[in-house]
């Protein structure tokens, strides 16, 4: 059996969706403990101009639902980027992980060559499916998720690199 665009896609999305609010749990365990405020995790960035974990947070699971949607072929829960708070991004997350699990593999196309407009405020950039998940939608979600680990890193949270693999695994 060929591996197709739902196992390469679709499973990725799921675990790391977990491992994310995994590591969210952690740091924030170890915070309180600590008498860190939540906020220097919130705001914390690893360079000016780049994404606060809010942003990072936002732009992971913007990933994982557009991702998701554009391979099943609908439309992605409209989620406002208003989060402020750790449970709102908690509660963020947990709702990317539901939509992206109602998708079934009879949802996503195996033609590696259809067409996926993804609409861009500089332009669309078009790719075929194939392309689409191995040089887009996987990497862009995979750095937002990397870096939303390294700022929970940076700020002292106790994580390491099997937090990020497999820390949502039950």
């Amino acid at each position: 059996m060929a591996l197709t665009l739902y196992d390469a896609s679709i499973p990725v999305y799921v675990q790391m969706l977990r491992n994310l609010a995994a590591l969210l749990n952690k740091a924030e365990a170890h915070a309180k403990a600590n008498g860190q405020p939540l906020s220097d995790l919130l705001e914390a960035r690893l360079a000016p101009d780049m994404h606060s974990l809010i942003g990072q947070i936002q732009l992971a699971t913007d990933a994982a639902k557009g991702g998701a949607a554009r391979l099943a072929g609908v439309a992605p829960p409209v989620m406002p980027d208003t989060e402020t708070t750790y449970d709102e991004l908690k509660a963020r997350i947990a709702k990317t992980l539901a939509f992206v699990e109602s998708i079934t593999p009879d949802q996503v196309s195996d033609d590696l060559e259809r067409t996926i407009e993804l609409p861009l405020p500089r332009g669309a950039m078009t790719f075929t499916a194939k392309d689409f998940v191995l040089t887009f939608s996987l990497p862009n979600f995979l750095f937002h998720v990397s870096m939303a680990y390294a700022l929970l890193r940076h700020k002292g949270a106790p994580i390491g690199k099997m937090d990020y693999l497999a820390g949502g695994r039950a």
